[in-house]
């Protein structure tokens, strides 16, 4: 430990929180050379950034290794959301054991907030859009700040707080320190580093292999009908002591948490819509472990810090790469091994590759794990639960004397297994065979058909894993509805009972646009006729010309 440029107390305090040795960015924001100065910090989630900095500003904050009496903030800590403000603000708690630190978050009681306030504090943490209020309303007084720092300052930038921070940082002294802490540098980064801070240390301690080195990637692939079912397998898969699944929109975290629950999973969610005081219950059943798995959205997930935390899964793929690491880095922290899994439907396949070829990600592809594998699993966990040497008292062996006395010992066994098992949820069973496998030989009904076509093909990627949902969900009829399916090069063929045929292309009719697509770009359309053999040309069997399918891009949700 670079104990050298850390106060006393401060030491006294990371050895008591069991720190062997700093972190790298914690080394390097102590070291010599950064004392005193202005950094541009880019480090990555999980290696101990809120301490780094809470180093960092130590020389700002005591004076012969003491805190002043508390009055105007010495040092303000401005972060992109309340969760992670208030994470930040817990761990400073016990890294300055004697500092006044108050916190200023939107969604709690504001004149609360200012009642702190004018007690006076040491550090003041909060949101950029909260510690601008209670500048403006006269509450906040940024005359004295010493030191400004702003963690995940590209986020910050990202949601649209840019002018918030600019106003805060302009009523702070011009001869403060500033110190910008983002796990990337765009540009945006780079003109706000410009025009604040002074001859500043860049910082970093980010990997060439940007992935963290204790998560492990796993991409799965899935039918976007199943993904529900999906993450329940993945869940039971893995058993984790403490999951987050990540969803794009506040409506498929109720849809997603509503199932979960109804499965019997202890979950809880995470999303805008929730309120301060939800969320924080939330957290605390998840400390606690009276919940595992948690559903929420990227913003509302920020800032968590779940020590038992060792799933991750994007349930909704991430739209870059930066979000990814971000979600993914919930997990593997502090050392501990971590696993992340993408869900990707089949026709994203190829946009995943090549995000995760762009983020430098070497994932493991495969399977959603089936209720077999799960099964084997809960077997193992189960044996070796048992088979572990446990502690019993005088009670404990009265009662397995006495059941002894009335069961034989196989039937002792298989009653606690039949209870164990009980109390986990059941595995689903995903289609396991392509469609096409199941079309092979004749089926009534299937005399007198029409065929339809649709506008991708095995140059878009077009899995019969996928085509079936898709047709079930356009046009409202089942897997036992659709017939032969054949997949050429640019689209895609398949058999409607003649019975069914008007049917179904008016429910894919009422389904698309003007253009006879859906929100993905996929057309459907009867063909004349039956179709002539496929030879994988463009157009497929004699059709029209047919442009490759692109997944629309789609306005960004609400979080």
């Amino acid at each position: 430990m670079n104990a050298t440029n850390i106060p006393a107390a401060l030491s006294s305090a990371l050895e008591a929180r069991g720190y062997a040795a700093l972190t790298p960015v914690q080394s390097e924001v102590t070291a010599d050379e950064a004392i005193g100065r202005d950094l541009l910090v880019s480090a990555q989630t999980g290696s101990g950034k809120t301490v780094a900095f809470g180093l960092a500003i130590a020389g700002q904050l005591l004076t012969d290794d003491q805190l002043p009496q508390p009055g105007a903030p010495l040092a303000l800590v401005i972060a992109p959301t309340r969760e992670l403000a208030l994470q930040v603000a817990k761990e400073l708690t016990w890294l300055y054991a004697d500092a006044r630190i108050a916190t200023c978050v939107g969604g709690m009681d504001p004149s609360r907030e200012r009642r702190a306030l004018n007690h006076g504090a040491h550090i003041v943490v909060g949101t950029p859009g909260r510690l601008r209020d209670h500048v403006e309303r006269g509450a906040l007084n940024l005359s004295q700040i010493r030191a400004a720092v702003l963690d995940e300052a590209d986020e910050m930038l990202d949601m649209g707080f840019r002018d918030d921070l600019e106003a805060l940082l302009d009523q702070t002294p011009a001869e403060r320190r500033t110190l910008l802490f983002s796990a990337t540098l765009p540009k945006t980064i780079v003109a706000l580093a410009r025009k604040y801070q002074r001859d500043a240390l860049r910082i970093s301690t980010v990997s060439e292999q940007r992935g963290h080195g204790d998560i492990t990637y796993r991409a799965v692939t899935v039918s976007p009908s199943e993904i529900e079912h999906a993450v329940i397998n993945l869940l039971r898969f893995y058993e984790a002591e403490t999951a987050i699944l990540f969803c794009a929109t506040r409506d498929n975290v109720r849809h997603l948490h509503a199932g979960l629950v109804e499965r019997g999973f202890a979950a809880v969610a995470l999303s805008g819509e929730h309120s301060q005081n939800e969320r924080n219950h939330a957290l605390q059943a998840l400390r606690d472990r009276r919940a595992r798995v948690c559903v929420a959205t990227d913003v509302a997930a920020r800032g968590i810090d779940l020590p038992t935390l060792s799933l991750v899964v994007h349930v909704e793929l991430p739209r870059d790469a930066e979000v990814l690491q971000h979600r993914s880095g919930r997990t593997g922290r502090a050392g501990k091994k971590g696993t992340a899994v993408l869900l990707v439907p089949y026709p994203r396949r190829r946009r995943v590759e090549m995000m995760l070829r762009g983020a430098r990600i070497a994932a493991e592809w495969g399977e959603v794990p089936t209720a077999e594998a799960i099964r084997a699993k809960d077997r193992e966990r189960l044996l070796e639960r048992l088979l572990a040497p446990v502690e019993v008292d005088e009670d404990d062996q009265a009662l397995a004397a006495e059941l002894l006395a009335q069961r034989s010992a196989e039937e002792i066994a298989a009653a606690f297994v039949a209870a164990q098992r009980a109390s986990l949820p059941a595995p689903e069973e995903l289609s396991d065979r392509a469609p096409e496998d199941r079309q092979k030989a004749h089926r009534p009904g299937f005399d007198d058909v029409v065929w339809f076509r649709m506008n991708v093909g095995r140059r878009q990627n077009a899995d019969p894993r996928w085509v079936l949902p898709l047709l079930c969900r356009r046009g409202h009829v089942t897997k036992a509805e659709i017939g032969a399916i054949r997949i050429g090069a640019m689209e895609t063929q398949f058999q409607v009972p003649s019975a069914l045929a008007g049917r179904f292309a008016a429910a894919v009719r009422a389904s698309a646009n003007a253009d006879g697509e859906d929100e993905s770009g996929v057309r459907i359309e009867p063909m004349q006729g039956a179709p002539a053999p496929m030879r994988g040309g463009p157009g497929g069997a004699g059709g029209p010309p047919q442009r490759r399918y692109q997944a629309q891009r789609t306005p960004r949700p609400r979080r």
